[in-house]
């Protein structure tokens, strides 16, 4: 499929439901997106000694992603190159050595073969160098781990663009302090990838689909957070964001303006009342320091797969075109105090179990209903062509009202500027194969 191809599929106000529900398309999504941008793998804290590593996926190409003998980040297929078996089965360890277990072929950390049972058996010619993991290109900035397998795709620091500005603002709440990723904490939907990164900045959803958080906050007696979601949205200082190369954002930050607010218009938790009284007691600065058990008050969303949510860590991994895993990571902080901590840990048990839910049901419901031949597009219009109600800023950064689907609209240019330039390129490899030097 071509460039004209996506344009038939994607218009100004639409997009058509085969963006979501064909398997061919799916299958190319894995090659020049998944394949061609920015993927993110891991975080730092995750590998945090030398040997340390940690089996991520790269689209749908299961990698070992490693802190080799000499403190190098790397990222390797995790597929022997003998016979292609799985070759590291377990989710995180440490090993200098990665050992098949299918036919015991041995390799280093950094990916090089190291070994194979039996020697003798193999010809003088056998050259172990060409037979190690294959390598997936990687960078990391300030703890995120990326990879690609797109030897032409900009420095990471340039795909991340004006989301790089956003990603030092939710890290530098915390005084150059270093975030550590807790365990996954994983759920699995019936349906397709990108129903989760539209959801993620969309602002027009939360008054309907997330209606039982917002009567708790209610009940309350006072605002608590996305409650102020449930008047009309679009009078408020909120804002959703197209940051550029399929990154977007909600900022809901204009709601907090003093100390202490973060952490007044959190939901209840359990304890919370006994953590509070321990910070207020030990610490001179106890309001700043319990904003920072709450989250930043943005999703900053980086295409196509990392979500930062709160102060958690959302990771999309897509299996099929309609079965999609939502990977999250807690965070914790080193040098906060162990009660700032441990609130930071229980804010698990608020929006993901009790939210999370709500969109993965809508995700399915939405699947379902886009598998309907009969009815092809999806509206993607709010906010489109009504006067003054976008701007653009220096950065090139658009925002427009909390609720408008400026996001979708935006990110779906990238997506179609990477599969159509991902399959040009696929081409051109396939036509040079075979050709002498």
């Amino acid at each position: 499929m071509g460039k004209s191809k996506w344009d038939a599929l994607i218009k100004p106000d639409r997009v058509h439901r085969k963006l979501y529900t064909d398997q061919e398309i799916f299958t190319e999504e894995m090659n020049n997106i998944f394949g061609m941008a920015w993927v993110y793998l891991a975080h730092e804290s995750e590998i945090p000694k030398v040997n340390d590593y940690k089996t991520s996926y790269l689209g749908k190409r299961p990698v070992i992603v490693v802190r080799d003998d000499k403190d190098r980040f790397r990222a390797m297929f995790n597929r022997c190159t003998h016979r292609g078996a799985t070759v590291c089965r377990n989710h995180r360890g440490s090993a200098k050595l990665f050992t098949c277990p299918y036919h015991g072929w041995n390799f280093k950390n950094t990916g090089e073969l190291a070994g194979v049972p039996w020697p003798k058996a193999y010809s003088e010619d056998f050259d172990k160098k060409e037979w190690g993991l294959k390598q997936v290109r990687v960078e990391s900035y300030r703890g995120f781990i990326f990879g690609t397998i797109n030897p032409e795709a900009p420095a990471l620091i340039d795909h991340l663009g004006a989301a790089r500005d956003y990603l030092d603002q939710w890290l530098d709440r915390y005084d150059g302090k270093k975030i550590v990723v807790g365990n996954p904490h994983r759920m699995v939907y019936k349906g397709n990838w990108k129903l989760t990164y539209d959801n993620a900045a969309d602002g027009y959803h939360v008054m309907f689909s997330h209606r039982s958080l917002l009567e708790m906050g209610g009940r309350m007696g006072e605002n608590k957070d996305m409650t102020y979601f449930a008047d009309n949205p679009d009078l408020s200082a909120m804002s959703v964001q197209y940051l550029g190369n399929g990154h977007t954002l909600i900022d809901q930050r204009p709601n907090y303006k003093n100390p202490g607010e973060y952490w007044k218009q959190q939901r209840p938790q359990p304890g919370r009342e006994v953590f509070e009284a321990v910070i207020r007691e030990r610490y001179q600065e106890a309001d700043r320091l319990l904003d920072q058990a709450i989250g930043a008050q943005m999703n900053l969303n980086i295409f196509p797969n990392l979500l930062l949510i709160g102060n958690q860590i959302q990771v999309i991994q897509p299996y099929e075109v309609d079965q999609t895993e939502l990977i999250w990571y807690s965070t914790t902080v080193e040098g906060l105090p162990e009660e700032i901590n441990l609130l930071r840990m229980r804010t698990q048990e608020d929006f993901p179990a009790f939210g999370e839910p709500d969109d993965m049901t809508n995700f399915e419901e939405c699947h379902m209903g886009l598998t309907i031949s009969e009815v092809e597009w999806i509206h993607t219009g709010r906010g489109l062509g009504v006067p003054r109600r976008q701007t653009i800023d220096e950065r090139g950064v658009i925002s427009g009202p909390v609720t408008d689907e400026l996001h979708i609209r935006n990110y779906f240019q990238e997506w179609k500027r990477l599969m159509s330039e991902g399959a040009e390129m696929r081409a051109s490899e396939e036509s040079l194969k075979g050709v002498s030097p």
